[in-house]
Order: structure tokens, then C-alpha cells, then sequence
């Protein structure tokens, strides 16, 4: 367990040092499964694995979303551990933002792939993710550092922030995990009511939907996106955000869809936002095939 950044950084280094291959997987904490496999993936794949946990406050628009997040140090140290995780990087705010909660004066923005979907829903989000994730793998130095596809437009923005920025990392993209009805772990899935996660199952019904509208041959991404909000639309306690088919590289809607395409949709299901995703290859026409 560590809790400075200096620390940190010097652990790290002391693992290439004696030509070990360090596997970086950042969190903000509350792990279930979906980051266990990022871990046993890392581990698979890398002699060393550091987990960080930390709530970032600089992604979080609403301040009780924030006060709300769970936490449990305690277990995810545990969790962590079994998963095959050697270090846990676990800082105090103030030492991300030495001065917290004065203002952060400066930040990360990537523009085109952070400003829309979620960046447009959540002003600011995305600042704050690259903000963060750029500290942490710049105090990791060279390494391999694990993101799961579930927060696909996050993967696209860390990725594009590693590559303008140069920094010594490879971002390993990882699949999504899911419940057994199909909807994607995630930390705030717990905060959901018994009638909320019955309702939750729409998203993922919503992307099957899309899905199977590409299988017909349709290639219109405003027809396949409003095939995906009908389903949202007809299920109650959900309020659609977005239903959208786009490229997966630029995250824009295309006037034709094909090549690799992504199915995103956002709801709120109670008090709850939550967001899935699959991507296809249109490869003809006729055969979209399924890559996440």
C-alpha cells in the first residue's frame, strides 16, 4: 500500500530496475468484477501490477455524485491482492492536487472525442479523467496500463491523450464484463433499487436492438439510434440520454455506417446514469460481425 506519489513513482522504478514489466490498472476504487479482470489480465501479462484507487473529484459534475461514490478501501485492497496485484496506489486528494480544493489550474483537455456523448452531457468529465490519468501514468513511467471497453469514449480519449502527449505507456483495452442478463458491471451499479435494475436490462436490450437493425442490412446511424431509444423509451424508470451509432475511431456519426462502428447508449434509471456500448465490423452489407 502506498499513499504518496513520490512513493509510488519510486516503486515502479525500482521494478524495471531489476527488469521487471510493470502492468498499471487505475480505479476509483469500490472493484467488482469487471476490475478483477483487468487485473488478471495485467497480471497474465506483466511481472508487476499497481492498482490505484482514487476518487477523482475533478470528473464529478454534480458535488453529491461525488459525497455519494462508494468507497471500501478495505475490500478493494483484498480484492486487489487475490487478483494478483503486488502494489495499491492509494493517495489522498491533496497529493494529486497539492492545494485541493483550491482550484486545479491546470488540466488535460482533448478536444473532438472528449467534447461529445458524455462530454457534452457532463461538462468538464473528461478534463478530469485525462487530468488524472496523465498524472498516474506519468508517475508510473513506462508500463502497460489496462482500461475496460465498457467506458468506451474514456478509452478513446486516454488513447488520444497517451498519443499527443508521448507518453511512455501502452493503453490495453480490455472487454466488457457482464451480469448474466447482459448488463455491464459497473461500481454504480449497486446503487440501483430492485425495480432499478430490472429496468437497467433496457441498455443492453437497447444495443441488441441496434445490433440486429445493422443485421437487416439497415446503415442509416439516425434510424439504428432511434431503433435503440425506442427500446429505452418503452421501458419504465429510464430516461434516455442518447442512443447513438457512430464511427469508433472518431466517435461521429457517419453519413453511411461501415467499417468498425460503435453502439453507444446513456439513461438514468432512477437516480442512476449508467452507459453500455458494443462495437461491430461492417464488413459488407449483409454482415456486421460483433468485436465487443
Amino acid at each position: 500500500m502506498i499513499t504518496t506519489a513520490r512513493g509510488f513513482s519510486d516503486a515502479l522504478d525500482a521494478e524495471r530496475a531489476v527488469g521487471r514489466r510493470v502492468g498499471l490498472v487505475p480505479t476509483m476504487g469500490a472493484l467488482h468484477a469487471g476490475h478483477r479482470s483487468l487485473i488478471e489480465r495485467a497480471a497474465a501479462e506483466c511481472d508487476v501490477v499497481a492498482v490505484t484507487v482514487f476518487v477523482n473529484p475533478l470528473q464529478f459534475n454534480v458535488a453529491e455524485d461525488l459525497a455519494n461514490y462508494p468507497r471500501d478501501l478495505d475490500g478493494d485492497v483484498e480484492q486487489a491482492a487475490s487478483a494478483g496485484a503486488g502494489i495499491v496506489f492509494a493517495p489522498p486528494v491533496p497529493e494529486l492536487y497539492p492545494g485541493f480544493p483550491a482550484p486545479v489550474v491546470t488540466s488535460v483537455h482533448v478536444d473532438g472525442v472528449g467534447d461529445v456523448l458524455e462530454g457534452a452531457s457532463r461538462p468538464g468529465h473528461f478534463d478530469g479523467v485525462a487530468t488524472v490519468v496523465a498524472k498516474l501514468c506519468s508517475l508510473a513511467g513506462r508500463s502497460r496500463v489496462y482500461f475496460g471497453e465498457k467506458d468506451f469514449q474514456q478509452l478513446a480519449v486516454v488513447r488520444r491523450m497517451v498519443t499527443d502527449l508521448s507518453l511512455p505507456v501502452e493503453i490495453v483495452p480490455c472487454p466488457t464484463v457482464r451480469e448474466v442478463d447482459g448488463l455491464a458491471l459497473s461500481s454504480r451499479n449497486v446503487r440501483l433499487s430492485a425495480a432499478g435494475r430490472n429496468a437497467a436490462g433496457a441498455l443492453h436490450r437497447a444495443l441488441d436492438r441496434g445490433r440486429a437493425v445493422l443485421d437487416s442490412g439497415e446503415r442509416d446511424p439516425v434510424r439504428v439510434g432511434a431503433a435503440m431509444k425506442a427500446v429505452l423509451d418503452a421501458t419504465d424508470g429510464v430516461e434516455p440520454d442518447y442512443a447513438v451509432a457512430v464511427d469508433a475511431a472518431t466517435l461521429g456519426p457517419p453519413r453511411h455506417l461501415g467499417g468498425e462502428v460503435r453502439l453507444l447508449v446513456a439513461a438514468t434509471v432512477g437516480s442512476v446514469r449508467l452507459i453500455d456500448n458494443i462495437g461491430l465490423v461492417l464488413e459488407n452489407a449483409d454482415a456486421p460481425v460483433a468485436v465487443a
